[in-house]
């Protein structure tokens, strides 16, 4: 197949140079050795500027590749790129050495880390019958608490199963977790529905999306102080139309969203939660599974808690921290996931017992669209003022 690399610089403020760019196959995963590859080109040269906040593609190139085998991307900038886009959550092992060595077979005196650099990621030419499913999510869905190289993840659980299935195998999955992600407020990196065109709609393909967030919205909100009930009936109502909006854009692009239900972190020491949080998570749990706004419903609060403590992870799936899972309870998540429900089927709640009401009509799309940037020169618009545009 035919592959393109998009390199990104969402986030910087300052322009970066790409001097040399090349695509290979990991020999193993986590090693510096790399099985051949081929140079890449930005409209055949070797090097290209990415403006600030801007993505690039390569030209696409012809390499054989297994599916779900790792590759190597290795990049030369000659000029510090600072600060650098980047992923802090990759779960992989790279390298970086000085000096420009993208075609070496191996990186000597390399020094490992496990982030990942400006790569937002690889696109694959496939068959008509192909289509991508993007899980936008926070550290779950990154895979918080996976050992590196192991690819562990729900994500990678899921994946693995579509490509054992003769009717799934040609269907990719995209991961696209944020540490820390939130569905209303910006954290290690933005907000759910400030990213979720560029993540989800923007992307080759796409015809699912799982979606899996809220948690850190509820635990940020009271993990320094107790908050009035407004506040907290002001959150569900908040997040809960946070979910609307995605929906109504991955509509309008006709991908179909499965939404998962936001999982138990009862006990957990950073958020500290109570019974108020927990009845918060329960009124956006019980929206996911009845508003009729997805397209289908994982229940992955189900699947992970504790029957005795249902505000709690069952601690066969818990890490420890009481907020993700464990290797053992990733796996749960990603095996939860019925391979049916990307074969058009009607929409259901995975686990449910009781009918669930149907989704959004198909003509239910924004009238208007508004946005909100932090660029001075447009002026302020006042507190306590309207506009007509």
């Amino acid at each position: 197949p035919r592959h393109s690399r998009r390199r990104s610089r969402h986030g910087a403020r300052r322009s970066c140079c790409v001097d040399r760019l090349r695509i290979g196959r990991a020999c193993a995963p986590g090693s510096p050795r790399i099985d051949g590859g081929q140079r890449l080109t930005f409209a055949g040269q070797a090097d290209a500027v990415i403006p600030a906040g801007a993505e690039i593609y390569s030209d696409p190139v012809a390499l054989s590749i297994a599916p779900g085998a790792d590759l190597a991307i290795s990049v030369y900038l000659a000029e510090a790129a600072n600060p650098q886009t980047g992923h802090p959550g990759a779960r992989a092992t790279n390298f970086t050495t000085a000096g420009n060595h993208v075609a070496d077979p191996v990186l000597t005196d390399a020094t490992p880390t496990t982030r990942w650099y400006s790569l937002a990621d690889v696109e694959v030419g496939a068959a008509p019958s192909a289509g991508t499913i993007v899980a936008v999510g926070d550290s779950i869905t990154d895979g918080y608490g996976v050992p590196a190289d192991r690819n562990t993840r729900w994500p990678d659980v899921l994946a693995e199963r579509l490509r054992a299935s003769p009717s799934t195998r040609a269907l990719g999955v995209v991961n696209a977790g944020i540490g820390g992600n939130r569905v209303l407020l910006d954290g290690l990196g933005p907000n759910l529905l400030a990213r979720f065109d560029r993540d989800v709609i923007a992307r080759s393909g796409v015809r699912w999306a799982i979606l899996l967030e809220g948690v850190n919205d509820l635990g940020v909100l009271t993990r320094d102080t107790p908050v009035t009930p407004a506040r907290h009936a002001g959150i569900v109502a908040q997040v809960t139309a946070g979910y609307a909006q995605v929906v109504a854009r991955a509509h309008a692009h006709s991908i179909k969203v499965i939404g998962g239900t936001v999982t138990p972190f009862g006990g957990n020491d950073y958020y500290h939660p109570g019974p108020a949080s927990e009845a918060d998570r329960q009124a956006i749990n019980t929206f996911i599974r009845s508003s009729g706004l997805f397209d289908a419903v994982v229940d992955f609060d189900r699947v992970l808690r504790d029957p005795a403590h249902p505000e709690r992870l069952s601690p066969a799936y818990d890490s420890g921290d009481h907020l993700h899972p464990s290797e053992t309870g990733y796996r749960a998540m990603g095996n939860a996931v019925p391979l049916t429900v990307f074969d058009g089927a009607t929409r259901s709640v995975i686990g449910a017992s009781a009918p669930v009401p149907g989704g959004p009509a198909a003509d239910r799309r924004p009238a208007i669209a508004l946005t909100f940037d932090d660029i001075p020169a447009h002026g302020p618009l006042p507190a306590g003022q309207s506009r007509t545009d």
